[in-house]
């Protein structure tokens, strides 16, 4: 039987590169995106070196408009149905909300929300006409509350989770499950592009590796879970943030990201 297929966005570092060792440890072949053409040869080679799968590279913009189309074209030309779509690539952007600036914060929504969207939509219609599949899109513990210092961010995330939760009441009853990650704060590239390595959040204890984040949201994706939580933790403040005032929780959030 021939492998099935897995496409994995922001797959150059972090979650998204652990994403795909896993999967094709369990023997899926591959199709990775990023901007970083380079270090996508370079995971596909280190891959393939280690496992009897195939490994398409892709690079591409996700802030640029049409990536998404473009990507599920050219895999159309290629005759490549994808049966597991992770929707990985996001990135946030940290600073007071003057600061900010403009055409950063419309790239990040561009990522976060457009393309997450645009490639759930081709990918999901494409599995429903063949009878199944599974989509992956990662959120974050963000999508639960407010997010001062990092506004446009946590909306971003609060965005994926709704909408996931709500495809995959509507499409599983059709074979396609739509699983939501919701990370907490992990030790990635993330940090470092958004510039926040020296808050709190970073410093007291509050972090998982990427391994350990991409091992929970595959076992999860796998046992069918709608929406999988990193981290006992992590599960505890997603849920406080249901009965707590959004003040309250802004404030928490105000100190985890703050350097004091």
């Amino acid at each position: 039987m021939e492998n099935k297929t897995t496409l994995i966005t922001g797959a150059s570092a972090g979650i998204g590169y652990e994403f795909a060792k896993l999967f094709a440890n369990e023997g899926y072949n591959l199709v990775i995106t990023a901007r970083n053409e380079t270090k996508l040869n370079e995971i596909s080679n280190e891959i393939k070196n280690k496992h009897s799968v195939n490994v398409k590279v892709l690079p591409k913009d996700l802030s640029k408009q049409n990536a998404a189309e473009e990507i599920f074209n050219e895999l159309k030309s290629e005759n490549i149905d994808v049966d597991i779509l992770v929707n990985n690539a996001g990135f946030g952007l940290f600073d007071d909300y003057w600061n900010i600036d403009h055409q950063e914060e419309r790239d990040m929504l561009q990522v976060n929300i457009i393309a997450l969207s645009e490639l759930t939509n081709l990918f999901a219609k494409d599995m429903l006409n063949r009878g199944g599949g599974k989509i992956l899109n990662v959120a974050s513990i963000a999508a639960f509350q407010p997010g001062p210092t990092m506004a446009g961010y946590y909306a971003s995330k609060a965005f994926v989770l709704r909408y996931s939760q709500a495809l995959d009441f509507e499409m599983r009853r059709k074979g396609v499950q739509v699983s939501t990650l919701c990370p907490g704060p992990t030790l990635t590239e993330f940090q470092v592009r958004a510039k926040m390595e020296d808050i709190n959040l970073f410093k007291k204890g509050f972090t998982m590796s990427a391994a350990e984040v991409a091992k929970t949201g595959y076992r999860g994706l796998m046992k069918g879970k709608s929406v999988i939580i990193t981290g006992k933790m992590n599960r505890i403040v997603a849920n406080s943030s249901k009965v707590s005032p959004s003040k309250v929780s802004m404030k928490i959030v105000d100190w985890l990201q703050s350097k004091k």
